[in-house]
This record gives structure tokens, C-alpha cells and sequence, in this order.
């Protein structure tokens, strides 16, 4: 019978590449002092110099914006794309970003247009008053988005979405691989690329230090350069008054990825680590207690229903561990390395403020999480006692005097 491979068999002398990195970034782009209607009000007045706040002002704005974008994509020939209702945004914008990383160059590569529902500001009319007078709040609208898909020559493919009405919320999409990648290749670093990741690397050393380097200073100055470079709805002079914008985490993946010697030996621990785990008439689900984040030194009670579920897609397997609205997720990475994701939905579940200048305490953190689960089941598989050890128990034995030792049976205390 063949012997049954641990995580400590696969761990402990075959793997050939360990590297922990953020992977995908996402990032919230909102205007501090632009979130509720007296703000609004005080930009159109105090700011602007309107005497009267309307929403025919935000409608300039926005038509000057459109028509601002419009100028940018003809005077650089940039494409421009209309996504359809059903479109993988990504995959339409993936030939233009290929073009533009062979030019060596930073570049926005496409301009995408969608029509999607965004919270910003409508209005109403207050009755009553001499003078026309408005009140502004805020509400779901259906509007123009334009997506701004970049290649940066520090951290390869990205977008940048400026919503056309006010107050301009935006988003941020970076990958933390991708800049690694671009570093390591500024500094001569060899490597072999996963799907998303590295399958080899000359220097894993060098690799992880580029990997602790991104942090909230390399993507702000990422932000800066390319906020400086398109068409934006506010103006340097919104600027100097203090409306801009400042950025926040909606979605971060903080990964470590374990690159194998022999890919037979990851999927046999893969495997085994469901098996091992699997709930009793359960087949989709698997248990894996660990602890989670800690606070004034107790442990945290997970969320009420904690769930770790195996999704199958055809002969691969992943597993989730929820908790609250964010999650862990381990699998295989094409066929020959472990990757363990913590997810974060919410930077609240990891008691970490949004704002992206705490990002490097989330990262630390989600990495102790990633560390954990791997120390458990560590802990979990290989600690049940083989056939030959019950064996042993249950037949005499020969002490290192001579004398013989009886055996036990098995139960005896």
C-alpha cells in the first residue's frame, strides 16, 4: 500500500520556491469634503462663486469632462472601446495592453466607455423660496464611466476608472505580481513566470525584498503620476482648494505562493488535506479550525456560521475558509505550487482602517493569517498513529536491560 503523503512530506524538502506578495489590488477613489449635500453646496458657492447652488453647474462639469476625454483619446490615438452589457472587461482590453507593453513604454493603452450604476449626487427643488434653491443627496444613477486601462513601466497592466458625475468617484486596479515581475526585471533578477505569479526564481532572496517594498508609497506616487497625465473632471485649482481625491482599500489579496519540486507531490497534500478534513455527510464542506485575529489579547470569536467549502472545477479543487465578508482561499496553482489568498473584503474584518496609508499593517497582517493556516494544518495531517506503532504497543517488547515488557491492549489507559 502506498504511503500517505503529508503537508510535512511536501513541505519539508520539496519546495522549491516560497514567496509571499499582494496580488490583486483594488482601490476606492473619493473626495474627502465632497460626500454630503452642504459640502456640495459650499463647493458650487464658496468655492466656485456660484450665487446659487444648481445641478445645471454639475451638468457642465460633466459635459466638459466627456468632451476633455474625447480631446485626450484623438490627440494620442488611444482606441476607444464600448463595453456590452455581458463583456469581461479585462479580456476585451487584454490585445491593447499587449500592444502597449511592447512598446516598452508607459502608455494608456484603451479607453473603455460603460454606462453603470454609480452613487453620486441628484437633487431636488425646495418649494417655497423666492429664489430657485436646491438640495443635494446622494442615490444610485446610471451613469458614464470610462476606464483608462494603463501599462506602467513600474507596475505592467492596470486601470484607472473616473465615474463622469459628480462627485467623480474613482476606482484603482493594480497586481502586486505584476509589479514584481516589472521590478524584478529592472534589476536583472531570472525568473519563470506562473499564470499570475513566478514558477522559478535566481534570487528568492531579492525577489521577496521587492515583494515587502510595495507598499501604500509605490502605489501612491503609481496614482500620482497617472492622475497628472488624464483628463480629470477637477482642476488644479479644485486642487489647491482641497478637493481631491484620496484613496482607500475595496479589495486586497494578500497571497503566498509555494512552488514545488515534484507538482505530484503538492496535489497528493492537496488531496490528502481534503480527505483528512472532510465533514461527516458533508462532501462539500471541510473543517479547519485556527485562530483568528486577536484583540486586546483574547481570542476573537469567528463569525457566527464559519464556512470552508471545497469547490470543484473539474480535476481541481479549492478551498475556501470564510470569515465575515472575507476569505482564504487555497488551491493549486497551474498544476505545480500551492497558493494560499487571504481575501480582504473589508480591511474592518482585520481591524485595520481603509485608508490606503494602512496598507502595509493590512498586509502584515493578512500574511499571519496565510501563515497560520499553513502552520495548522501542518499541526493536522501525520499526527495519527501508523499501523506499525499499534503494533508495537500491542506485543511484548524487550527492555534495554533485558528484561521483557509486556504488551498492552489497545485501550488501556
Amino acid at each position: 500500500m502506498a504511503a500517505v503523503v503529508t503537508v510535512n512530506d511536501v513541505l519539508d524538502g520539496h519546495v522549491g520556491l516560497d514567496v509571499e506578495c499582494m496580488d490583486r489590488i483594488y482601490l476606492n477613489g473619493y473626495v474627502p469634503n465632497l460626500q454630503v449635500g452642504g459640502q456640495v453646496v459650499s463647493f458650487m458657492t464658496a468655492h466656485l462663486g456660484y450665487p446659487i447652488p444648481s445641478p445645471a453647474i454639475i451638468e457642465k462639469m460633466g459635459t466638459a469632462f466627456r468632451k476633455a476625454v474625447d480631446r485626450f483619446a484623438v490627440d494620442n490615438m488611444i482606441p476607444v472601446v464600448r463595453f456590452g452589457k455581458d463583456d469581461r472587461k479585462v479580456e476585451v482590453m487584454r490585445p491593447y495592453l499587449a500592444h502597449q507593453a511592447r512598446t516598452g513604454r508607459s502608455g494608456v493603452a484603451a479607453i473603455g466607455i460603460a454606462q453603470e450604476f454609480q452613487n453620486v449626487f441628484a437633487s431636488t427643488q425646495r418649494t417655497g423660496n423666492p429664489v430657485p434653491w436646491f438640495s443635494f443627496f446622494k442615490a444610485d444613477r446610471r451613469v458614464t464611466c470610462f476606464y483608462f486601462y494603463v501599462w506602467d513601466i513600474d507596475f505592467g497592466p492596470a486601470f484607472i476608472k473616473i465615474c463622469a458625475y459628480f462627485p467623480y468617484p474613482i476606482k484603482v486596479w493594480l497586481n502586486g505580481h505584476e509589479y514584481a515581475k516589472r521590478q524584478a526585471t529592472h534589476a536583472g533578477i531570472g525568473f519563470t513566470e506562473l499564470s499570475n505569479g513566478f514558477g522559478s526564481c535566481a534570487d528568492p532572496a531579492a525577489l521577496q525584498a521587492i515583494c515587502d517594498r510595495l507598499g501604500s508609497g509605490a502605489i501612491t506616487v503609481f496614482f500620482e503620476r497617472w492622475m497628472s497625465q488624464l483628463p480629470l473632471p477637477l482642476t488644479d485649482a479644485d486642487r489647491a482648494a482641497g478637493y481631491w481625491w484620496e484613496l482607500s482599500m475595496r479589495q486586497v489579496e494578500i497571497s503566498r505562493t509555494l512552488v514545488f519540486d515534484a507538482p505530484r507531490h503538492v496535489r497528493a497534500f492537496f488531496e490528502a488535506l481534503v480527505a483528512d478534513n472532510l465533514d461527516i455527510g458533508r462532501p462539500d464542506s471541510v473543517e479547519l479550525l485556527f485562530h483568528g485575529p486577536r484583540h486586546l489579547g483574547r481570542p476573537v470569536k469567528l463569525d457566527c456560521v464559519p464556512r470552508t467549502r471545497i469547490v470543484t472545477r473539474g480535476t481541481e479543487v479549492t478551498v475556501n475558509a470564510f470569515y465575515k465578508s472575507s476569505r482564504i482561499k487555497q488551491y493549486l496553482k497551474d498544476g505545480r505550487a500551492l497558493r494560499i489568498e487571504t481575501v480582504i473584503n473589508s480591511p474592518d474584518d482585520l481591524r485595520c482602517h481603509r485608508r490606503l496609508v494602512h496598507l502595509d499593517e493590512l498586509q502584515a497582517r493578512a500574511r499571519a493569517v496565510n501563515r497560520r493556516l499553513l502552520d495548522t494544518e501542518r499541526v493536522g495531517q501525520g499526527c495519527v498513529l501508523a499501523s506499525p506503532a499499534f503494533e508495537r504497543i500491542a506485543r511484548p517488547t524487550l527492555t534495554e536491560d533485558g528484561r521483557r515488557a509486556p504488551a498492552l491492549r489497545f485501550g488501556d489507559p
